[in-house]
């Protein structure tokens, strides 16, 4: 993840607070021409709410709202 955040810029624990996960999917896959397994997004969703919360959840806790997200068609298509 440390390689993924350097790749879309993001350099510090403020930096990343303001992200949206979504976003940031969207952008790496766009950046390495490549869809990446949705679970990288619950790991920035994971990242991000420990950035803003100082909570610390695993990435997997983020997965039940993606999938949800993804039967409903809300989920970002690469």
């Amino acid at each position: 993840m440390l390689g993924d955040f350097e790749m879309l810029g993001i350099s510090s624990v403020a930096q990343l607070a303001r992200e949206d996960a979504d976003e940031l999917y969207t952008r790496i896959s766009l950046l390495t021409g490549a869809r990446h397994d949705p679970c990288v997004h619950d790991t920035f969703a994971a990242a991000i709410h420990q950035a803003r919360t100082g909570e610390a959840l695993n990435w997997w806790a983020f997965t039940p709202l993606r999938k949800e997200r993804q039967r409903q068609g809300t989920f970002p298509r690469i």
